[in-house]
């Protein structure tokens, strides 16, 4: 049986990669293979884009950006997540095109629809079987960036605006597919967030992984 795929969504600041380990651990614990990959990155292809694309020393045009984050977006599929799925596994990815066509499409004023098709391209197609969209607000996803240790990347240098183009590009995206996308709470607890991500994927796990 084919696996399944599973992005997680959301501004910077969102909690993310605090809610991928969390709930690798929780399938894992239920018996479910789960692959846990993250983008940019994953491969090590990838993730020289990402050292690239992250880096705020360097100037990158807005196609540029797109295009670099399509090309590893494109290895990570081919490398990583179509392998994991053809073995049955459960692959969380943290972010996915949704990124793409948020901040790149809405956020760089690119065009939602034209940075879709150069993903359709790098993906060959590759939709999600679920969403989770952790919704915050810009100011308090940058609240959250404040406070952590490491200098912010290229990208959490941009100003308010762009983040709420980018805000408001993902509140379209689901609201346009909301049987694939389920918008989550960001600002409740870890553990509130985990089990309403639990609950939102309920419908796709093995019957032994559901709670009874």
């Amino acid at each position: 049986m084919r696996g399944r795929l599973i992005t997680i969504e959301g501004l910077d600041g969102a909690g993310k990669s605090t809610l991928a380990s969390a709930l690798a651990g929780e399938l894992s614990a239920r018996g479910v293979d789960v692959e846990l990959l993250r983008e940019p990155g994953g491969v090590e292809t990838s993730e020289r884009i990402r050292a690239l694309v992250k880096d705020p020393a360097l100037q990158i045009a807005p196609r540029a950006e797109a295009l670099l984050y399509a090309a590893a977006r494109a290895q990570l599929v081919d490398a990583a997540i179509e392998p994991a799925l053809a073995r049955g596994v459960f692959v969380l990815l943290d972010r996915f095109v949704d990124s793409s066509l948020a901040y790149q499409g809405a956020g760089r004023s690119l065009g939602v629809q034209e940075v879709r098709t150069v993903n359709a391209f790098a993906t060959r197609g590759l939709s999600p079987d679920r969403t989770l969209l952790l919704r915050i607000s810009p100011a308090a996803g940058r609240s959250r960036q404040l406070q952590r240790a490491h200098e912010p990347d290229r990208l959490e240098r941009e100003d308010e605006e762009f983040f709420a183009r980018v805000a408001r590009a993902y509140d379209e995206l689901a609201s346009a597919e909301p049987r694939r996308v389920r918008v989550l709470d960001a600002t409740r607890s870890t553990a509130e967030v985990l089990d309403d991500s639990l609950a939102a994927l309920e419908d796709l796990l093995p019957d032994a992984a559901r709670p009874h």
